[in-house]
């Protein structure tokens, strides 16, 4: 009991006293005082989902969020973390919320919020007292209540070692303050986090660094293959030490340098602290070499400056929060939408060194060099992301989404084919659909135009007309999977189990996929007069007709001889539907809602369908095929629905707690719905310029565009009863469509709404307030 008090003392006195210094000098408390980084919380997403309908589809690490409290630059190489779990296998996160022990601090690549793996890692760890290198032997007791988590700063307290930790960091370099609160002896552990035992590690004591390197491995495509590069890291100190050596599980061998090719191996370092000193860390990594990693340290931190680094991120994550400004009295949502902003904010991470050099797509070989001014970004979860994610990035910054898409074509070019999922700088064919298709074409609808446009089309027309004529290319996840039985049948027949993906079958799902970005191909034919593709496309836009029963108006698996699978099966899960049941993926011809009205037999079957998504609570927002669903209800005349809808979803499936995410953010489309649902409009059909209207959350959102005009959202009245638009003004004219243009945003200018309790039936009703028809 003495113990647990006099620990207990300690940890509150050193909170105090470490916040008492900060305010004095000048430090954390008065750099974010007035920044929106104060109001979030980076652990949101790291527990077990709380939310509404959590557990009720998605099972296991679905029902997780599987975020990281993460200290980096918007968009940057590393993801700096707190560990928790030790292993690069995939669907384990470096940290849960629930652990009560910290292993070390993480340069992650972890694909946030999916179920993935990370890659190319290292982990340090301070000490105090006694030599632990394992992770599991060395882990600590560490308090939520002592973190600070945010996307510039993470701090906690170590109250078993003595040490207050401190972590910030730039895109591809980290420094850490480590404060030892007794005099006596300090470690610091370092290791390779390789679990196929592939790493290496080794010091030099002349000039007090640390290098060492992970290979890469693939999952998904060519499981366990080298992706042909490494992430490789080096960790500089300035504290003398008093010892050194490597380990091999609990082996040590002092004074020896270097270790390698083995399970569980690692460095340490051990040295005299007094009490209350500071140590400080340097770390950086790069994915082509050491002397990228040592060029990438010196440029971005080349001091020894914590404070200064700090400063220099706050002010990077302020002015990238800044782009939005939100006005409300409501913190709760202030915090939610900042929040989602930052997990909006990960990924495609940026994957060349500062020097513009990093490893060729697919190979690892040879080094690339960019383009002064370029970057080069990788690990797009192409099947989430283009829904949300990559049309918030191209109003918010279209030069930053240009370069994704032109890291795109860099793909193309060097791999030969456009990948549909690429991560790990390599092909997958991880989920289904061909979405860098539906990526690349949302930018250009959108004007975006700092990309080779016609070299991307070329990538994109060959993915939807040709299938490798090697073999060996296919199945390493090169082109459409069943792209011969698609352009043969119109759909493809559950005949075609789809060998060689990952995910098998889900011939339905793929059909309606396929059809959706053929769909924005055509459009991007058609503007680049390309006339003969654009019309053999927008054909085969109508393909989702063929896999939508006339019998029951749901989606349904069709067989190679033209019949439907004779099944009562629109509510359950199905091999041929991908992660979900047909009743959600009936919904999935976003490109062509008034024809999916006459495939139901009618607008009314098609509300009424509508409606049950929700009143039979068929809906499932914890993963993407129904993200669209609820905006569905403007192509009806039934905007207030959609106003409803979103708003309900938006109070039960989003929570500022660690529980808060009904289900894997998947690289930051979970969130950006959210981000787009509070703002009051979201992109139903990305490649095309619109956005259905729904419900806006704050009195007052402006975004700050890159062209230096303003686009603010006014809804002066709204509230948590006031959610439906009773009328609306355009620039101060009255405005009645239940949808906005991607140019009426980027013209700058303020929209403004008229809230009320109950629904207006008359507002955006009309045929003509309803979207246009896209295939006409």
């Amino acid at each position: 009991m003495r113990q647990t008090i006099y620990t207990y003392c300690f940890a509150l006195l050193s909170i105090i006293l470490l916040q008492s210094t900060m305010s004095c000098s000048g430090g954390y408390r008065d750099t974010i005082e007035d920044s929106r980084i104060k109001y979030i919380d980076s652990r949101i997403g790291t527990a077990a989902s709380t939310t509404h309908t959590a557990g009720k589809f998605g099972k296991n690490t679905e029902e997780y969020g599987q975020t990281l409290p993460a200290v980096l630059e918007p968009n940057g190489m590393n993801f700096w973390t707190p560990q928790t779990r030790d292993t690069e296998q995939k669907c384990i996160a470096p940290y849960y919320y629930a652990d009560t022990l910290l292993q070390g601090f993480r340069n992650s690549h972890w694909i946030v919020g999916g179920c993935t793996q990370d890659y190319g890692s290292m982990t340090l760890m301070p000490l105090y007292g006694t030599l632990r290198c394992q992770p599991e032997s060395r882990a600590t007791r560490f308090s939520h209540q002592t973190e600070k988590a945010t996307p510039s700063y993470y701090a906690t307290l170590l109250p078993d070692e003595n040490i207050y930790t401190e972590m910030t960091a730039r895109s591809r370099s980290a420094i850490y303050r480590f404060t030892y609160k007794k005099a006596g002896k300090g470690y610091l552990i370092v290791n390779p986090n390789s679990d196929e035992g592939q790493g290496y590690i080794s010091i030099d004591t002349l000039n007090n660094l640390i290098y060492g390197y992970n290979p890469v491995h693939r999952i998904y495509q060519g499981w366990g293959e080298p992706a042909g590069y490494s992430g490789h890291f080096i960790i500089s100190f300035k504290k003398k030490i008093t010892g050194y050596g490597t380990y091999k599980g609990d082996s040590l061998f002092s004074h020896t340098t270097q270790i390698e090719n083995s399970k569980q191996i690692g460095l340490y370092l051990e040295f005299d602290v007094k009490e209350g000193e500071e140590v400080l860390i340097k770390a950086a990594s790069s994915f082509v070499s050491k002397g990228g990693a040592m060029h990438n340290l010196e440029t971005e931190i080349p001091h020894w400056d914590f404070d200064h680094t700090k400063t220099e991120l706050n002010k990077i994550w302020e002015k990238h929060l800044s782009t939005i400004q939100v006005e409300t009295e409501n913190l709760v949502d202030k915090e939610k939408f900042y929040g989602a902003f930052y997990r909006a904010s990960f990924l495609p991470r940026t994957f060349n060194d500062v020097d513009g050099r990093y490893p060729s797509f697919a190979k690892g070989l040879p080094i690339r060099q960019l383009s002064e001014g370029e970057t080069y970004y990788e690990d797009y979860s192409m099947w989430d992301t283009y829904r949300a994610l990559h049309p918030l990035i191209n109003i918010l910054s279209p030069t930053k989404g240009g370069n994704m898409m032109q890291s795109l074509v860099h793909k193309y070019e060097q791999g030969g084919w456009l990948p549909i999922f690429p991560c790990w700088n390599s092909y997958t064919a991880a989920m289904i659909g061909d979405h860098s298709i539906a990526a690349i074409g949302d930018a250009y609808s959108k004007c975006i135009r700092n990309f080779d446009i016609e070299k991307a089309y070329e990538g994109m027309r060959k993915n939807a007309f040709e299938t490798p004529a090697n073999p060996d290319e296919y199945r390493n996840g090169m082109g459409r999977r069943a792209l011969t039985s698609y352009l043969k049948y119109g759909y493809i027949p559950l005949e075609d189990a789809v060998p060689d993906a990952f995910h098998t079958n889900e011939q339905t799902s793929r059909t309606l996929e396929y059809a959706y970005d053929d769909f924005v191909l055509a459009q991007m034919a058609k503007s680049l007069g390309k006339t003969k593709d654009y019309q053999e496309l927008i054909s085969r836009a109508a393909n989702y007709r063929n896999v939508i029963d006339p019998r029951t108006g749901y989606a349904q698996g069709r067989h190679a001889n033209g019949t439907f699978l004779n099944e009562d099966n629109a509510f359950d899960f199905a091999q041929f539907i991908t992660e979900g049941a047909p009743c959600h993926y009936t919904w999935y011809a976003p490109h062509d809602p008034y024809g999916l009205m006459e495939c139901m037999g009618g607008k009314a079957n098609y509300i009424v369908k509508l409606d049950s998504m929700f009143s039979e609570q068929r809906y499932w927002h914890g993963n993407e095929p129904c993200h669209q669903i609820a905006f569905m209800f403007n192509y009806a005349g039934e905007p207030w629905k959609a106003q409803r809808t979103v708003r309900h979803i938006m109070a039960t499936e989003y929570m500022n707690t660690p529980g808060g995410l009904s289900g894997n953010d998947d690289a930051g489309q979970m969130s950006a719905w959210y981000m787009f649902a509070a703002m009051g409009f979201y992109p139903v059909c990305p490649g095309t310029p619109y956005y259905m209207l729904a419900s806006p959350s704050f009195p007052n959102l402006t975004l700050h565009l890159e062209n230096g005009k303003a686009f603010t959202v006014k809804a002066p009245n709204t509230s948590g009863e006031n959610i439906y638009i009773q009328s609306a003004t355009l620039n101060g004219k009255p405005y009645t469509r239940n949808y906005i243009t991607h140019q009426d945003i980027m013209n700058g200018g303020t929209i403004e709404f008229v809230m009320g309790n109950k629904p207006n039936r008359e507002w955006g009703t009309k045929p003509e307030d309803c979207p246009p028809d896209m295939m006409k």
